[in-house]
């Protein structure tokens, strides 16, 4: 009997470590034109060790460039980036959280090229994507088993910018909620613009409406918005752009953005077209970092000062093409997906400074751009 109780107090004590460090499914989004075909890969991850192990892998997913999953952690939802003579596509899978493991729903055609991002809305009832070289913005209704109907709302943006290389027409390059979910924004590369819409999730159509007129932010000239997170606190905003290689850090409240500050991400390489890519800031708050492209291939350090304006805090050196960078649920890793050298680095982040030591460890994976992380159970 008392060999009994021990064991049940053992396993409670380790379901107890268990859940109070949790382990992890890393997925990744990759692009496929370089002859591998596998698409979308998932590891288990254990912050306890810092190791990364592969699961699953998904094949016959043409260039799966950015990956969203639903709240829940039933669906997967993969843009299909291609362009030329082939249509922007989505995909759906359903994922089983228990093996790791993807099985295609469906998919269907975005109505744009290249789409380069997509997310799914709390509810896990309406999906969007950011179609880069359509200049427009299309959004979906799931179904109970969560696969894609036809998309019901396609929104277009217009004008261009001063930069004739890569501002020739709108480029839609994001699509992300607010904290409140009352709006989505989207920032535009090809017109220096950051549009605001409405979230109606409950409408058969008009899912997305302009907030107000002209219903976006005016980015200075040949800056190139690219991606916009949210500070953990809800009071803050930053926008890294992508040709002028700087972060643009806002207020947010009530709805509005109001800019504060403007600081460099990277100086190296073409002043108009600078490479900047992602932009992440940590579970607590205190870090925020940005990966640069081009002639940096560097990922950009800062602190985060209370008033939520950012202090520069140095740079890391990574694999060339840092296309995506991310931070596991815990606070103590950045993730490096570096696409030119196939191969994602795994960074231990200093509680105390916010710095990088590199852990030693590295997953190899063809042409990695996303990577997205949901706990195994």
């Amino acid at each position: 009997m008392k060999r009994f109780f021990l064991l049940i107090i053992s396993a409670m004590f380790f379901a107890n470590i268990q859940a109070q460090n949790p382990i992890y499914y890393l997925l990744v989004g990759t692009y496929t034109d370089g002859g591998a075909n596998d698409g979308i890969y998932v590891y288990r991850f254990n912050p306890n060790k810092g190791e990364a192990t592969f699961i699953s892998k998904t094949s016959g997913v043409a260039n799966p460039s950015w990956l969203c999953i639903s709240n829940d952690g039933r669906f997967v939802y993969a843009v299909n980036e291609n362009s030329g003579d082939t249509p922007g596509e989505i995909s759906a899978f359903a994922f089983d959280k228990k093996k790791g493991e993807l099985t295609f729903l469906n998919k269907q055609p975005t109505d744009g090229l290249a789409p380069c991002y997509v997310t799914v809305d709390p509810a896990g009832k309406n999906v969007v994507t950011a179609n880069y070289s359509g200049g427009n913005i299309a959004v979906f209704k799931t179904n109970a088993d969560g696969s894609l109907q036809p998309h019901t709302q396609l929104v277009g943006h217009d004008g261009y910018g001063v930069n004739v290389q890569r501002q020739e027409m709108p480029h839609p390059h994001e699509v992300v909620f607010s904290p409140d979910e009352k709006y989505l924004f989207s920032p535009d590369l090809g017109n220096d613009r950051l549009y605001q819409y409405n979230f109606n999730g409950n409408d058969p159509k008009d899912v997305l409406t302009p907030d107000g007129d002209p219903g976006y932010y005016i980015i200075d000239d040949g800056f190139g918005p690219r991606h916009l997170i949210f500070s953990p606190n809800n009071k803050n905003a930053y926008l890294i752009n992508e040709l002028a290689g700087n972060i643009i850090v806002f207020d947010y409240a009530n709805g509005k953005l109001t800019p504060k500050q403007t600081i460099t991400s990277t100086t190296a390489g073409d002043k108009s077209d600078r490479g900047s890519g992602e932009i992440v800031i940590s579970p607590n708050g205190k870090f925020l970092y940005s990966s640069n492209r081009g002639a940096a291939n560097d990922v950009s350090l800062y602190k985060v000062q209370t008033d939520g304006t950012l202090l520069e805090n140095g740079h890391q050196a990574v694999g060339a093409n840092p296309r995506a960078i991310t931070i596991d649920p815990t606070g103590r890793f950045l993730f490096v997906a570096s696409q030119n050298t196939n191969s994602i680095q795994i960074f231990i982040i200093n509680k105390n400074y916010g710095l990088l030591q590199d852990a030693g460890t590295k997953i190899e994976v063809q042409k990695p751009v996303c990577m997205q992380m949901i706990p195994v159970n």
